[in-house]
């Protein structure tokens, strides 16, 4: 018969019957498309997207696995596609600051158009003005602009000449200037040696007359220059109509395609005035011209000079309908913000507006960007440029090594791009409030939060919905399709990967990693299905080679290295339970808890704290264990105790409290000299009212002490108490349940420190009767008249220093 105290069989492990099922295959069931479980996170996320208010960005929280990120990007998605496109973006040269290129915004899909535009342009610019340049009527005009210059001089010269000769000169141009000479008396100009051969008082004469003739000659020279500058600027004039003359109509039409956008329509002015500036640049260069670094080697390329009128575009959404949407999956400062490249020319690094690179921003501008919370956070100086941008509503491209430069550079300064984007950062729970507290900003610009949960009802239609998603995973991946029985175990590991009878994982990563190998199983059989047999294999498969250090820690226990009792009985000796978290597998395993009792007043110690072994919450546990023993044991005495506590052979920390009712146990053993069954293993935390509470990890815990005591071969009275506030969270391995099925394990499942005792000592714990004693022989008894002893003995001696009283060590 069993104990009342027992769980039964059919409690440890929630079955999924396949005949309750309403197909035969999974051929059968229509595939489940999108997210199920998640009503709360779609209906934040749908706000979010919608809401077109500053600052109404979102942060998706969740853990890897739980379709945050399919979710969010197939949700955008959905919605880009009903929303306006937006413009293009452009960069160009900035004719009245090369420094500072000029950003222009064009309307979807004409900004490569502009870009070939301008190619067409300058190409026929380059075609048209050397043929209008070429062409008989400008040299024509140029010519009679030349003679006419010529003609002026001369006259001017003549006119010049005539003057001097009066006064016994003549005019003459040579390489040093213009010059005057003496005359002789036949109207010849002198010889210097004629010219030295006159008296002195003659030659001071001439040279007298000479230097009153230079007034007249400056005057000549500046009606000289006067004369070739207006013939210069005539020239010039000529050019510039001869030029408008050939690309004025097509700037023009240009223009009238462009008539909407004032912006570009300008910048097509400022290219038709910089052409008629630079002439020179659409002339042929001669080739004696060119620049050679040494005779002989080809010409010094020199930067094209036309390369200015080309178009930096920088987004286009030529043929992309609805709003941009970005995933970047490597959210660096320029991958998000934004680049200037640099390319090498002649020994040093230059740059202009057409190494200007759009980052994620840009490209998301006017629709949606999806990021990484964590790659943000570590990428240097880029969560400060996201908030910076998103707070300024523009993006301004800044360089990483310009900012951290210790000397200001001279480099380019792109005009600032208007900045309208829905940010979506997809993070763990922890980041997000890391963020929320520590970032006074984040709230701010981040006020949504769209929380993925990783579980839902295990109702008759969440359980068509794991169907739904086996047969999607069947045609996503061309898998074998899934017999009843298969779908039913996966139900029932849905169940087991969260630890509750009542739920199912929605974390469908674990759940599609178990469909694809149950399919490669059953198709190593040759099976044309996947049956329960094959996801069994595969669940078995995996624990195995994730099962090493399992399977190690399970023989140094087999092997009495680590000292595991599975039979028999002990005083202040108990086997507890923890749980071991690998990564990628989690597993329990026993641990002997020893306690030792003598007189004093030290308390309760956990010698686990004293070394610093002991997390918090443990030791919040043991400081409970003083206020049960004070509040059951100690309303009519003091409490003249000193007791330690230990997991023996534990050599790393120590923390959760799931351990205190063990804890507990062991100490009351050693108080009352009670041996322990150490057929049984112990979890559960306690409260100082006695009552046992829920702990995390039960069912692995059962099972590695079942491994435990299969190993040693299993008595029939083997098992293991844990709370019966955790009766729900079993989901058992089945040969566990068989085990117990069969009488040979046990569990049971308390709710008070006086039930579990009584299983562990096979006496009444005894319930305090009206004159408040404990009946005679019972647990409570024994460990009320030890305490009693002890304070009467403690009070003989006179009250002891602290942490002394080693009189009478118990345990």
């Amino acid at each position: 018969m069993s104990h009342p105290l027992e769980v039964p069989p059919d409690a440890l492990r929630l079955t999924c019957d396949p005949a309750a099922l309403s197909f035969e295959t999974t051929e059968e069931v229509a595939p489940v498309i999108g997210t199920v479980g998640q009503d709360r996170a779609l209906d934040a996320l749908d706000f979010g997207l919608e809401i077109g208010t500053t600052g109404y960005n979102l942060f998706v929280a969740g853990i890897p696995g739980s379709g945050r990120a399919t979710t969010v990007l197939s949700r955008i998605e959905q919605l880009a596609k009903t929303l306006p496109t937006p413009g293009d973006w452009c960069y160009v040269h900035n004719f009245r600051d090369a420094y500072r290129p000029q950003a222009l915004e064009l309307p979807p899909g004409m900004g490569d158009k502009l870009a070939t535009d301008m190619n067409n342009l300058i190409a026929a610019c380059r075609r048209e003005i050397p043929r209008v340049f070429q062409s008989d009527a400008y040299q024509q005009r140029r010519q009679q602009l030349l003679t006419e210059l010529d003609r002026q001089r001369d006259h001017l010269f003549h006119e010049l000449d005539d003057e001097a000769r009066q006064r016994g000169l003549t005019v003459q141009i040579g390489p040093a200037g213009v010059v005057t000479i003496p005359l002789t008396p036949e109207g010849r100009p002198m010889t210097p040696e004629e010219y030295q051969g006159l008296q002195e008082s003659v030659r001071e004469r001439l040279r007298a007359l000479g230097e009153e003739f230079q007034e007249r000659l400056v005057t000549f020279l500046k009606r000289i220059r006067d004369a070739e500058q207006e013939t210069a600027q005539a020239v010039r004039t000529l050019d510039r109509e001869s030029a408008l003359f050939a690309v004025g109509h097509l700037v023009q039409d240009l223009a009238e395609q462009y008539s909407q956008q004032r912006q570009v329509v300008s910048y097509l002015e400022a290219v038709q005035e910089d052409v008629v500036d630079n002439l020179q640049n659409f002339r042929p260069e001669p080739e004696e011209s060119q620049q050679r670094l040494l005779p002989g080697l080809p010409a010094m390329r020199t930067e094209d000079p036309f390369n200015r009128y080309k178009v930096n575009v920088l987004v286009s959404h030529n043929g992309s309908p609805g709003a941009p949407v970005v995933v970047e999956h490597n959210p660096t400062f320029q991958n998000v913000i934004g680049r200037v490249d640099y390319q090498p020319a002649f020994g040093t690094m230059s740059t202009d507006f057409r190494l200007i690179k759009p980052g994620a921003l840009h490209r998301a501008n006017g629709g949606f960007l999806i990021l990484q919370a964590r790659d943000v956070l570590i990428n240097p100086y880029c969560w400060e440029a996201l908030k910076r941008a998103l707070d300024c509503k523009e993006i301004v491209i800044e360089n990483l090594g310009d900012m951290l430069s210790a000397l200001p550079m001279l480099t380019l300064r792109p005009d600032a791009i208007p900045l309208n984007v829905k940010v979506v950062l997809i993070g763990n729970p922890m980041v997000y409030n890391l963020l929320y507290h520590m970032d006074e900003e984040f709230l701010k610009l981040f006020k949504v939060k769209a929380d993925f949960d990783i579980e839902m009802e295990r109702s008759t239609d969440n359980v068509g919905i794991y169907a739904g998603f086996v047969r999607a995973r069947v045609e996503q991946d061309n898998l074998l399709h899934f017999h009843r029985s298969g779908v039913a175990k996966v139900v029932e590991h849905g169940s087991r990967l969260l630890e509750h009878q009542g739920k199912l994982s929605t974390r469908f990563l674990d759940v599609a990693d178990l469909i694809s190998e149950a399919s490669y199983w059953a198709k190593k059989a040759g099976s044309g299905y996947v049956h329960k047999e094959h996801v069994e294999q595969a669940i078995a498969q995996k624990e195995f080679r994730s099962g090493l250090v399992r399977d190690k820690v399970q023989r140094v226990i087999q092997e009495d290295v680590i000292k595991i009792a599975t039979e028999g009985q002990a005083v202040g000796q108990i086997n507890g339970l923890s749980v071991l978290d690998i990564g990628d597998y989690v597993f329990g395993t026993p641990s002997r808890i020893t306690a030792a009792v003598s007189l004093g007043s030290a308390g309760v110690l956990n010698v686990e704290r004293e070394i610093e072994l002991s997390g918090k919450i443990h030791s919040k546990g043991v400081m409970i264990l003083s206020g049960y023993l004070a509040a059951k044991y100690a309303q009519d005495k003091p409490l003249s105790l000193s007791a330690s506590l230990t997991f023996e052979q534990l050599y790393n920390e120590v923390d959760g409290d799931s351990a205190s009712s063990a804890e507990l146990y062991c100490l009351l053993s050693a108080l009352a000299e009670l041996p322990l069954r150490q057929d049984l293993a112990v979890t559960g935390s306690v409260n100082q009212k006695g009552e046992v509470q829920a702990v995390g990890g039960v069912q692995y815990k059962i099972e590695g002490f079942f491994d435990a005591c299969r190993a040693r071969g299993l008595t029939g009275s083997q098992g293991v108490l844990i709370p019966a506030s955790n009766v729900r969270h079993l989901m058992l391995r089945e040969v566990v349940v068989e085990a117990v099925r069969q009488g040979q394990f046990h569990v049971y499942a308390v709710s008070t420190v006086d039930e579990g005792i009584e299983l562990l000592t096979g006496r009444p714990a005894g319930q305090v009767q009206p004159d408040g004693a404990y009946p005679e022989g019972s647990v409570n008894y024994l460990v009320n008249q030890r305490l009693l002893e002890y304070a009467e003995r403690l009070r003989s001696f006179g009250k002891a220093p602290e942490g002394e009283g080693d009189e009478a060590a118990d345990g």
